[in-house]
């Protein structure tokens, strides 16, 4: 894990709602295509087949694919952002020293700031930020 990555959760976090209402609107819009009428001649189900005229009522396909589409691509970007959400959240749940978690959760989790990290926890920014970083360090050397 890198600060990169954790940097991303507070904008993950933002962006499944607005996932959630944007796939919401699609099944609504989804659900409102036009039906078309149509005229479809077939044989009788009955020896001698005739021909037979039937009304059908049909969604308009074009833009009931669109529709679905867009839906696709969007619940694959939900999904997504809640695997990363979740990977992130399992990282900082599985640091073992209660004070890096404590500052992890503050700084990535609930966003705040380094300094007002180190106001909450009795700290100095400096050391607030120096201990994110060599636990990311130390993470990362032990993934090699």
């Amino acid at each position: 894990m890198d600060k990169k990555k954790l940097l991303q959760y507070k904008a993950l976090m933002r962006e499944q709602p607005k996932l959630k209402r944007e796939l919401d609107r699609l099944y609504e819009r989804l659900a409102e295509v036009p039906v078309v009428s149509g005229k479809v001649t077939k044989s009788s189900d009955d020896f001698p087949y005739i021909e037979e005229h039937l009304t059908v009522q049909m969604t308009e396909p074009k833009a009931a694919e669109e529709i679905k589409k867009q839906i696709r691509i969007k619940e694959k970007r939900l999904d997504m952002v809640e695997q990363e959400r979740t990977e992130i959240e399992l990282f900082i749940a599985g640091i073992p020293d209660s004070l890096d978690r404590q500052i992890f959760e503050l700084s990535f989790l609930d966003g705040k700031k380094q300094c007002e990290v180190g106001e909450e926890l009795g700290m100095e920014r400096s050391s607030v930020s120096k201990r994110i970083n060599s636990f990311l360090q130390l993470s990362h050397n032990s993934q090699k």
